[in-house]
């Protein structure tokens, strides 16, 4: 069988994630940190990309990485335009907008870059990436909202909710484009899509904290209080975007925005924090309802996945509300590395199409 090298990496805020495979099996993995002191000298994330990619081929000679027989170079994808799930090769007009981040400033927008440049340097790499954030493959219908200016938009953790959901296909013997299927990722944001044969065709705004309240986002509010603290004179503009994302959900209830502290409260006895533990649920359970009803009733499975679902109460409570809707399957974390890696093999092992950005 041909063995393919994959360079994956992850660019994070405070953090850079490398692994290095052969097909499927890992043979070097590093998350290395970057102290706030060693950012400060930036002015901006782009300012970062030298500097980066500099580490990231240190730590690979450091590890005696013969990067020359690197085939391919694997990159979480950034804050790039709406596009279609599936894996990119890196060109001019995805480095453009990778490089004004035309939906904004992230470290992910670094990678495409540094995969880039290091492909280019070798023999025969190329680069990609897969499955960014604003994957959208969203029906019409589920864009409308009662204010025309206002549209949903799809930005959610499509990487993982992906690998997962053909991971949950694969141990079933089906194929992922085969099924419908609900996928719930619980992290610091939640994102929950309803996946009818291998699109999601309908998921809440994860980043701006659409849907259920989360550890760190307030969740769908109600429109007229939230008009009136807007222009109560008490916030700024940044103080409500920080209400909405970053302080919101569990850290303004309990200050925290680990869940399983929070579980950690519940089984010491704190009634405060099994109530507002039980609405985060609740509501996580209440959107599965929802996308329920997006695939008519269609569910071949539910899946429950990101670092929150490691938490059995969180896991029980929404088992109880929604297995009467499909059989539930738990795969707790998110394994962003592999699942690079994954989307990297199966372009060079040509079992898919690679895609054009444009």
């Amino acid at each position: 069988m041909e063995i393919f090298r994959v360079l994956v990496i992850n660019p994070g805020s405070t953090s850079t994630k490398i692994a290095v495979y052969d097909n499927e099996k890992s043979i070097f993995l590093k998350n290395i940190k970057h102290p706030a002191h060693e950012l400060e000298p930036f002015k901006t994330i782009a300012d970062q990309y030298e500097f980066r990619k500099e580490v990231i081929l240190n730590e690979l000679i450091n590890a005696d990485i013969d990067i020359e027989r690197i085939d391919g170079v694997m990159a979480r994808g950034g804050l790039v335009k709406p596009i279609s799930s599936g894996v990119y090769e890196v060109n001019e007009a995805l480095k453009r907008d990778l490089r004004i981040g035309i939906l904004g400033q992230h470290a992910s927008n670094l990678g495409g870059l540094i995969a880039d440049d290091i492909a280019k340097s070798l023999p025969h790499a190329r680069a990609f990436i897969a499955d960014p954030v604003v994957v959208d493959e969203l029906e019409e219908v589920a864009r409308i909202t009662g204010c025309p200016s206002m549209p949903r938009r799809s930005i959610f953790h499509a990487l993982n909710q992906k690998a997962v959901g053909r991971l949950f296909a694969r141990t079933r013997g089906f194929v992922y484009e085969e099924l419908n299927l609900i996928v719930a990722h619980m992290g610091g944001g939640v994102s929950i899509g309803a996946h009818r044969q291998g699109k999601v065709i309908d998921v809440n705004n994860a980043i701006d904290g659409y849907g259920p309240f989360s550890p760190e986002r307030a969740g769908t509010l109600p429109s007229g209080a939230l008009v009136d603290a807007c222009f109560s004179g008490k916030y700024t503009y940044d103080e409500m975007k920080k209400i909405v994302t970053g302080n919101g959900g569990l850290v303004a209830h309990l200050g925290t925005n680990q869940a399983y502290e929070v579980e950690k409260r519940v089984k010491a006895g704190d009634e405060h924090a099994k109530l507002i533990l039980s609405a985060m649920c609740y509501q996580i359970a209440k959107t599965i309802g929802g996308c329920a009803a997006v695939l008519k009733g269609k569910v071949n499975g539910i899946i429950l996945t990101g670092g929150i679902a490691h938490d059995n109460f969180v896991i029980n409570y929404i088992k109880e509300m929604v297995d009467f809707i499909a059989p539930v399957a738990v795969y707790p974390g998110e394994d962003e590395m592999t699942a690079l890696m994954q989307n990297g093999l199966m372009v060079l092992r040509n079992q898919v199409e690679c895609k054009v950005y444009a």
